[in-house]
């Protein structure tokens, strides 16, 4: 059986890593009052090494846009905590005979330093990062490509566990998955059709899978 996973917000702790990041970028550089908040405003969602163009005008900052970027992606990298129970959950799906595989949006770099500094790239038969493939979630063809690098077909189905409703939710089911939604305490009201199941994070979402088969 094939589950695949979001990241950020799902398996690691994104908005957690990205404040602290932005709070010692802040005091390092002695930058004025507000600055945390204009970087995490500006890579709240995602972040791309042209948002560095932006912020290094934004912040007055006379570094190369590129060595921003650079200094943002080992950064994060090392601030990224998992989430409660997803190196264990994971063991156990594996343990169980499922096809695990990745399914973000983002740069490539990046989301794999992450996966990397959190120690959760060997639990995944295969990692499809957007910027890779030229296709973000919702897209179909990005469902398709993540089960494809999994080794499996995405016609024989499967579950996308995420925290975002449209990219995660909604395109998982259309593309044919069962859906688990990470709810972080959040009430489903973001779409036409509910996900199958509504957890309140991964642990859970691993439990239910293994029981529903």
């Amino acid at each position: 059986m094939l589950a695949l996973f979001d990241l950020d917000n799902t398996l690691v702790d994104r908005r957690g890593g990205l404040e602290d990041w932005a709070r010692g970028f802040a005091c390092s550089r002695r930058l004025p009052e507000g600055s945390e908040s204009v970087i995490c405003e500006r890579l709240r969602e995602r972040a791309y090494p042209a948002d560095f163009v932006h912020l290094r005008e934004a912040l007055g900052l006379g570094d190369d846009p590129g060595d921003l970027w650079r200094e943002y992606v080992d950064g994060v990298a090392r601030s990224v905590r998992c989430l409660p129970g997803v190196r264990e959950g994971l063991e156990a799906l594996r343990g169980a005979g499922w096809t695990l595989g990745i399914a973000t949006n983002g740069a490539g770099d990046i989301q794999r330093a992450k996966l990397a500094a959190a120690r959760l790239a060997p639990y995944f038969d295969g990692i499809c990062v957007s910027e890779e493939i030229g296709a973000r979630k919702p897209a179909y063809e990005h469902f398709e490509a993540a089960a494809g690098l999994c080794g499996v077909r995405l016609s024989a189905g499967g579950w996308m566990v995420g925290d975002n409703a449209k990219t995660d939710i909604e395109g998982g089911r259309a593309a044919g998955l069962r859906t688990a939604w990470v709810a972080h305490g959040r009430t489903w009201t973001d779409g036409p059709h509910e996900p199958n199941s509504v957890v309140r994070g991964v642990a859970e979402a691993i439990e239910m899978m293994r029981a529903a088969g």
